[in-house]
């Protein structure tokens, strides 16, 4: 491992740039971590400048517009960062040999499949949010076709924001039942899984052992959000028969949800890249901090 290799972590204060520079700092690795503030990835000189100034020899893109509902009328503003952002880090890497790790969506695609999406599956996004994160990975394979790495991942949730299972364990603290949407099959995946698994993939990327393209960073297994609420009452120690299932139909948005966003990990098997675990053992162990966080901030 050379001391003068550099990795730079682009949305550094969200929840996925927060895990990934845990899992840097864990394994020893040199990084500059820049969040919003720090770099407007909208602003293509700001953007040359800072990789010029740092020379990273990996940058993590985890900044994105994630206000999915947002996007459907607000779509220029959600390109500027989701599309434009990735196509200037792209360039500046281009110029500097640099490896990019560019973190995006199942909302790539329409959310119709009866089974896993390949990582070469035809994409058509449904909303704003998919086609701006669409643009975004077009640029990055096109621009760095040697270097540029595409990692979709899909109902995230962590430690350090807002997310799915947060907001589970609060509800089942106000509400005697919950009606959770039992039609959207996904593959829930802890964001401290994921930065370790872009880790690897950088890792592979700089000793030539992992081709670029695009990569799929989901758990293994699958299963609803209703399924997905269960096993956080039972990891609660409450009785998952409050959940009830309902339909989408039930928690109309302006965005439309995918339907189906299993993804599937083949791509891993020629890069030496261990795909994620199941999205149950990975729950398990990810809920007892989460859940000490939210007692923390939610003292009785």
């Amino acid at each position: 491992m050379s001391d003068d290799r550099t990795w730079l972590v682009t949305g550094a204060g969200g929840m996925l740039g927060q895990d990934v520079l845990a899992r840097l700092a864990g394994a020893g690795e040199r990084y500059v971590a820049l969040d919003r503030a720090a770099l407007d990835l909208t602003d293509a000189d700001a953007v040359l400048r800072t990789l010029q100034e740092h020379r990273p020899a990996v940058v993590v893109n985890c900044a994105a517009w994630t206000a999915v509902d947002d996007a459907e009328t607000r779509e220029a503003e959600a390109l500027a960062v989701n599309g434009d952002g990735p196509a200037h880090l792209a360039a500046a890497c281009a110029g500097l040999g640099s490896v990019l790790l560019h973190v995006s969506t199942d909302y790539v695609f329409a959310g119709d499949a009866r089974e896993p999406y390949a990582e070469d599956a035809p994409t058509a996004p449904r909303s704003a949010y998919g086609r701006t994160k669409l643009a975004g990975e077009q640029a990055v394979l096109k621009t760095l076709p040697g270097h540029g790495y595409v990692v979709r991942t899909a109902w995230l949730y962590g430690t350090g924001g807002p997310n799915f299972v947060r907001t589970m364990i609060r509800l089942e603290g106000v509400k005697d039942t919950l009606d959770v949407v039992d039609d959207q099959r996904g593959q829930p995946t802890w964001s401290a899984d994921l930065a370790g698994l872009l880790l690897a993939l950088g890792r592979g990327a700089l000793a030539g052992t992992a081709p670029a393209g695009i990569y799929h960073g989901t758990s293994s297994g699958e299963t609803t959000w209703y399924g997905f609420t269960r096993e956080i009452f039972r990891l609660l120690g409450a009785d998952p028969g409050r959940v009830r299932p309902t339909t989408s139909e039930a928690f109309v948005r302006p965005a439309p949800r995918p339907a189906y966003s299993v993804l599937g990990h083949d791509r891993f098997a020629e890069s030496g890249v261990e795909p994620l675990r199941d999205w149950r053992a990975a729950l398990t162990e990810a809920f007892p901090e989460i859940h000490r966080i939210h007692e923390k901030e939610n003292p009785a």
